[in-house]
Formats: structure tokens, sequence, C-alpha cells
């Protein structure tokens, strides 16, 4: 099971580093990269797609301090697109990091 849980991980990483690459935002990925290390230091298991924990990470530093819009700069289908996975899986994943880490 950590085995699992640390591909997850690396695979989050790796999909959280190629959309900042695509879309750079230095406060953006250093609070993405706290968020996932929160989520890795309490062991929460990440089922499911990669993509969409990463994308769920993002929406969730995005839209922390107002009322929730997606990601700035970034449509809905793109974002849906560029991580593989539906919006209501990425809007699932995003509630579950705020009631995980109590953001």
């Amino acid at each position: 099971m950590i085995a699992l849980k640390k591909s997850a991980d690396e695979n989050c990483r790796q999909l959280l580093a190629a959309y900042f690459t695509k879309f750079p935002n230095d406060l953006l990925q250093t609070e993405t990269s706290l968020v996932l290390k929160r989520l890795s230091s309490r062991q929460i298991p990440m089922l499911g797609k990669p993509g969409g924990w990463a994308d769920g990470i993002i929406y969730v530093v995005a839209n922390q301090n107002r009322r929730a819009c997606g990601i700035p700069g970034l449509l809905n289908r793109e974002s849906v697109e560029l991580f593989n996975v539906s919006m209501e899986t990425i809007y699932r994943r995003a509630w579950q990091i705020r009631r995980l880490l109590a953001l």
C-alpha cells in the first residue's frame, strides 16, 4: 500500500510540474507543493486518477481566499483536457482536500 501511495504522490508531482511548466506561477506552485506535502505527511490515500488530485490541489489553492471560480487563466475545458479528468472529479477532489486539511 505504501508503494502505491508513493507512486500516486510522484504522479501528482509530475502532473503539477507539467502544469507549472505550461502555466508558470511561482506563488501558486509553492502553495500547491505545500498542500501536496501535507497530504503526503498525513498518509492520506490518494485513490483514483492522479490528475484529479493534482488539479484538485491547484483548484483549492487558487480559490483558497475567495469564492470558488476556477483556476485563473485556465478554462474548465482546458483543465479537463490537461489533467484528463472531469470537472466533477476535480470538484470532488478539491472538496476532499479542503475537508482533510481543514483549508
